[in-house]
């Protein structure tokens, strides 16, 4: 009899079989691909060329999480980018944003915003501070019952209130800011030159189908800054090998604790036994038994095709039924003969800026106009693009003289208007961003040897990303924290006992970070601890 079944060997399940298994359970992980790792995985796209499938870059990864697998022990190296981003604008200037070099480059646009920027940046660390307090911490839960079962909720809570009271009155101000406001507002409130709105506003619509005016956007933003590269907070970074091998890292870690892991396998039901989740079924009719079943699914996709909706009450079956998910991504892979030459930065040979995060979106009206035209037409004819050319800092993914470029393409609609499917339009549209990007480096075209096109659909079809979502659900208020995915269910326990959620659906939200799958480990082994958990039972 197994201790606990893990349906989904992305990198949030890997992380909780680590942690499970070290506390002496006995864990099986189901992957319906061939390959674990879900979205970070590296995959050969084109012949000699290889690069990170979805996930593309590095930096939220948790630092406990990375410490306490040992993963730079079974192989894992993350190296800093050179810079953290490079918007090139239409009238032939450009911004380097990085450290110690941002103030200098906003100030020949504006004296006025380079003097702001620390001040900008004090802010902003504060709220990315307490982010990194709450990251690793089981949000307070709505509780049935008395006062006794609501008093653990109570002190954590009281807990988080007095981390908040440590903030100045004027960070506290910023704080509220950046969870209720739209990022535009907030950065039009600090900043009047387009370029350094638009290089800081870019993370508010990553993964978020919305304007950067949009209420809350400025949330999404703060949820991009509060990760870290070797110590280094709010930077940027590259896993040698690509995303797959934090994922490749994270597998021999928990085979080194004895945990199973089957490809190949993916679950069409969970088994439930008087009420209980003890076991699933695979889709090839395989049973597996175990005292507690997780998911690291959209949850969406868990309670509405894997849970007898018998066993759900009606309310959570409607609001899990409407969980808000889309996130606008059209994701590109691309071989190159060459690297691109920028017009407004000419050179072919490997500079800093083709080693950072190149924006093209030179403003945040640039990028409202891109949200609302998708939402009217499906796409938007002047996209976001976001282009990074990983073997310029790992030689090992292109061959000698030739690149690999990630293309992160914002904004396209996750389900097409009138009825129209991606698999009639995937091409036009890579298409339309390889023109994109083409428009500022005029050699990109031409340089193209290969490529590969996730759209919307194929992010889900592929990584089962409902609506291309990278998060497992939009990180709106409503669906933040103690709402993750549900009041009352913010404690990766779900209305069925036994059965519990550790992906991206649950808090802290998106992002290859490792924190739901960390949390979600701490709370099954309390009810282990607890005698909680489902006795065995017969097979069937």
């Amino acid at each position: 009899m197994r201790d606990a079944i893990i349906i989904g060997a992305g990198h949030n399940g890997l992380v909780c079989a680590w942690y499970l298994a070290r506390a002496g359970l006995k864990v099986t992980l189901l992957e319906r691909r061939d390959v674990v790792g879900g979205a970070a995985v590296t995959e050969e796209f084109h012949p000699g060329f290889r690069n990170s499938v979805a996930a593309y870059t590095v930096s939220l990864l948790n630092p406990k999480v990375i410490h306490d697998m040992a993963l730079g022990r079974h192989g894992l190296r993350i190296v800093e980018r050179p810079l953290s981003n490079f918007l090139p604008l239409e009238d032939g200037r450009y911004l380097k944003v990085g450290a110690g070099r941002t103030a200098l480059e906003v100030a020949r646009f504006s004296q006025r915003d380079a003097g702001r920027l620390d001040d900008y940046h004090r802010h902003l660390d504060d709220a990315a501070d307490l982010l990194r307090e709450l990251v690793l911490r089981t949000p307070p839960n709505r509780s049935q019952g008395g006062w006794l079962a609501a008093l653990p909720e109570l002190l954590e809570a009281g807990r988080i209130g007095n981390r908040m009271r440590k903030l100045s009155l004027a960070s506290q101000r910023e704080l509220l800011d950046l969870f209720t406001k739209s990022a535009g507002d907030v950065l039009d409130g600090w900043f009047e030159s387009d370029p350094i709105k638009a290089a800081y506003g870019f993370d508010s619509v990553v993964g978020n189908y919305a304007s950067p005016y949009t209420p809350g956007s400025a949330y999404v933003l703060l949820h991009h800054v509060f990760g870290e590269v070797n110590g280094k907070k709010g930077a940027w970074g590259h896993a040698i090998g690509g995303m797959g091998a934090i994922t490749q890292a994270m597998a021999k870690a928990v085979q080194a604790l004895g945990v199973e892991i089957r490809t190949g396998c993916g679950v069409a039901e969970v088994v439930l036994h008087k009420g209980r989740a003890t076991g699933v079924v695979t889709a090839d009719g395989e049973r597996f038994d175990a005292r507690a079943v997780v998911s690291n699914l959209n949850p969406r996709l868990l309670y509405t095709r894997l849970v007898d909706p018998g066993a759900l009450p009606a309310d959570f079956l409607r609001r899990i039924g409407a969980w808000r998910c889309g996130s606008g991504t059209f994701r590109m892979n691309v071989a190159l003969s060459e690297l691109p030459d920028f017009r407004c930065l000419p050179g072919r040979g490997i500079a800093e800026h083709h080693g950072s995060g190149i924006i093209i979106a030179p403003s945040l009206r640039y990028m409202e106009r891109a949200y609302h035209d998708a939402r009217a037409q499906g796409w938007s004819q002047a996209p976001i693009v976001e282009l990074l050319i990983p073997s310029t800092l790992d030689p090992s993914l292109a061959p000698p003289g030739q690149h690999v470029a990630s293309l992160f393409c914002q904004h396209v609609a996750p389900i097409l208007p009138d009825g129209a499917s991606w698999d009639e339009h995937r091409e036009q549209v890579a298409d339309l961003m390889i023109d994109t990007v083409d428009r500022h480096a005029p050699n990109f075209r031409r340089a193209v040897l290969g490529r590969q096109i996730m759209s919307p659909l194929d992010l889900e079809r592929t990584f089962g990303l409902v609506g291309g979502d990278i998060f497992h659900g939009a990180l709106g208020l409503d669906q933040l924290f103690s709402a993750r995915p549900m009041l009352g269910h913010a404690d990766y326990r779900g209305p069925v006992p036994g059965l519990y959620t550790c992906g991206a659906g649950t808090h802290p939200g998106g992002g290859v970070t490792g924190a739901p799958g960390h949390n979600a480990a701490r709370e099954i082994l309390r009810d282990f601890r607890r005698g909680r958990a489902a006795p065995p039972v017969a097979p069937a």
